[in-house]
């Protein structure tokens, strides 16, 4: 009984410091920290997308091994707020650091970026090589992604992203 009750502690103990350790602070700035992030998620949420990365950037630095999921965040709200090119860098980035699953979600959050980048450039008149080639990292980014995790894509939309890139591409 008193062997449970120790191992019941130790762990309360290290879920409690892998709370606040967030940051080298007290237990006060793990509820600190929780409290951010949960302003972040909402924003995010609620379609506030400027404020939530404004939040997310804010809490990434303290956030430990929390970084990679905050970042990832980060990145669908700057893609949600329209800035394409700074989501496609976070996510890309992300991707470059994680495998699996997590990997899998970055490709999709970078090769989405790159492809509506691309998309906004066409649509104010600009093509070239640099157009061909953000479309060509998206369509890369977006395969990787399925091949990785196609659980990631249940109703096809990347899938249909895909097609539509080969379609600007001149391949479908």
């Amino acid at each position: 009984m008193i062997k449970q009750l120790a191992t019941k502690f130790l762990v309360l103990t290290v879920v409690t410091a892998g709370l606040a350790g967030c940051e080298a602070g007290a237990i006060s700035e793990g509820a600190n920290f929780q409290k951010k992030y949960s302003g972040a998620r909402k924003a995010l949420e609620e379609g506030n997308y400027d404020l939530a990365a404004r939040n997310y950037a804010a809490l990434i630095p303290s956030s430990g091994p929390l970084a990679p999921r905050l970042r990832l965040e980060y990145a669908h709200a700057l893609l949600r707020a329209g800035r394409n090119d700074e989501a496609a860098q976070v996510a890309g980035k992300l991707a470059s650091e994680v495998e699996g699953g997590n990997r899998a979600a970055a490709l999709g959050v970078e090769g989405t970026a790159l492809h509506e980048s691309a998309l906004a450039d066409m649509q104010a008149g600009r093509s070239g090589a640099e157009v061909t080639a953000k479309l060509r990292r998206a369509d890369a980014a977006l395969s990787e992604m399925l091949t990785l995790d196609a659980a990631l894509d249940p109703l096809g939309a990347m899938q249909s992203r895909r097609a539509e890139i080969a379609r600007s591409l001149g391949h479908g």
